[in-house]
């Protein structure tokens, strides 16, 4: 078996998720198909200079018309869940008004085939795609983004309502804000810095107004949003430091999970005022669509994050400040403070610090903040790293040896179990699953395709799919937990026989 199946196996609830997740924009293609409109993200990459290698997600991993042999990968990978989103583009090309009925198709062929081989759909309402004439009248900064969102939250409703098992409303709205509005780095490429706020408010008040919407569609699934969370330490001690570091969890974490969780923005040291003013003006009732309760909340997980004094060094370990791309170290200049590196702690590809034991901290950190938290699915957790195409030694097959994702894998959810255990520092939480990021090698947003975090390698060429070590991996992780849980629950079978029978019953074969 592949490093650490039997021990993960052993530490796995027999109830536990194992998932693989994909974003539609990332890997699909077929941009101006089947009626299908532009996204603001498709505008985006082609604007000269802000992808990397100058690419485009027009044709990325062509899964639109390859989508039965990327299920039947699922399938044969064994995993009990697959998180996909709905391109809104694709179903409702101007983010308002009429349905694209071919894009409603092909989610219908998705869920029959997941569906068909038992797999569980958690389906994402919104990753990121937004429909080009909204981005045109603003966007994110545009509260009236939020209404048409939730207007395409009763479409899904009612079109999907009835097969999917968990829908998460927004992904990752924290990086749509800052990356997005704040920095520039993604679509739709503004740089407005700390102006970016209300998009923030505007994504947020979306995930409530969108989850009154499926709930009154009549979903029969769950439904929860998915936040990414970093820790926050300081590069040094002292006071200022300690200042940034509140900041820089409130921007990135706290403002983003505290309405959703406890109905209200994070308080703040004073001192922050001019740069978090926007969040002391929000509305009671605004708050109060925010705040709805959860039936689950999503977690993602990739680094930590430490923080420096003002702008960050052009040189040295220190100046890629956790694989963010260049442009982010342009706009460094007018924030006070730096994202520093992290000594001691090897890099994936993207340049993020490999910190599993960061991972406990996150957790600990949701447990203490937030009581009443609902159970937790860790929605996405992976890494890229430079992969090797190769024939194999035995049967000269195309093959991938990525043995340092197997060991980041196997380490992040020995962590994740670990921590919420009894015993755990997160004992608190209930977790429910874990989601690899990703099943495929795809469209990895402004890095083009310079990353892989894919359990299959994919020829963007030629679209051919090439199984990963970590494919193989997780393929017998999942059939040892199938096995050892068929175990445990004979076991425990045949001691309640033998507790509560009668003699001549303990004598009769078991089933």
């Amino acid at each position: 078996m592949a490093l650490g199946t039997d021990h993960l196996a052993a530490l796995l609830p027999s109830d536990f998720t194992l998932g693989v997740a994909t974003a539609a924009f990332q890997i699909e293609g077929a941009v101006a198909e089947d009626g299908r409109g532009p996204s603001g993200w498709d505008a985006f990459t082609h604007e000269p200079g802000r992808i990397a290698g100058g690419a485009t997600a027009d044709t990325a991993c062509d899964h639109y018309h390859r989508m039965p042999l990327d299920v039947r990968l699922l399938a044969e990978l064994g995993v009990d869940s697959y998180r996909f989103s709905l391109s809104w583009p694709r179903i409702q090309p101007g983010g308002k008004g009429p349905v694209n009925q071919r894009g409603i198709d092909f989610y219908d062929r998705l869920l029959d085939e997941l569906l068909a081989r038992g797999i569980s759909p958690m389906c994402t309402l919104y990753h990121w795609d937004t429909p080009l004439p909204l981005e045109r009248v603003g966007g994110w900064l545009n509260r009236d983004t939020a209404y048409r969102l939730a207007d395409f939250a009763a479409i899904a409703a009612d079109r999907f309502g009835d097969r999917v098992d968990r829908w998460v409303t927004i992904n990752e709205p924290t990086t749509v804000t800052l990356n997005g509005y704040g920095l520039g780095v993604h679509a739709p490429g503004q740089a407005g810095l700390f102006d970016a706020l209300p998009a923030a408010h505007h994504l947020i008040l979306a995930h409530g107004l969108s989850l009154s919407a499926l709930r009154a569609g009549g979903i029969s699934g769950e439904a929860g949003i998915t936040n990414v969370y970093s820790p926050v330490v300081g590069a040094k001690h002292g006071l200022a430091h300690d200042v940034l570091v509140e900041l820089f969890d409130v921007l990135h974490n706290r403002m983003f999970s505290d309405p959703v969780l406890l109905g209200r923005y994070p308080s703040f040291n004073p001192v922050l005022k001019s740069f978090l003013q926007y969040l002391r003006e929000i509305p009671d009732e605004d708050l109060a669509v925010m705040s709805q309760p959860l039936d689950f909340y999503g977690l993602n997980y990739y680094f930590p994050t430490r923080i420096g004094l003002g702008p960050g060094p052009s040189t040295g370990p220190d100046a890629v400040p956790d694989g963010l791309p260049e442009p982010l170290r342009q706009q460094g200049a007018d924030l006070p403070f730096h994202l520093a590196g992290w000594p001691g702690y090897a890099r994936t590809e993207f340049g993020w610090p490999v910190a599993p034991d960061y991972l406990p901290v996150a957790l600990a950190n949701m447990a203490e903040r937030y009581p009443d938290l609902p159970p937790v699915y860790i929605t996405e957790g992976g890494a890229s790293f430079k992969d090797v195409v190769v024939p194999d030694a035995l049967t000269n097959e195309p093959s991938v040896a990525d043995v340092r994702r197997v060991d980041y894998l196997a380490r992040h959810l020995e962590a994740a179990l670990t921590a919420t255990a009894p015993n755990g520092p997160a004992a608190g939480i209930d977790l429910r699953g874990y989601y690899v990021w990703t099943l495929m090698d795809n469209f990895e947003w402004a890095a083009g395709y310079s990353q892989r975090f894919g359990l299959v390698y994919v020829d963007f060429a030629t679209q051919q799919r090439i199984r990963k070590s970590s494919f193989h991996w997780l393929k017998d992780l999942a059939a040892l937990r199938r096995r050892d849980s068929g175990a445990r629950t004979a076991a425990a079978r045949a001691h309640t026989v033998s507790a509560e029978s009668t003699p001549e019953e303990r004598a009769q074969p078991q089933a």
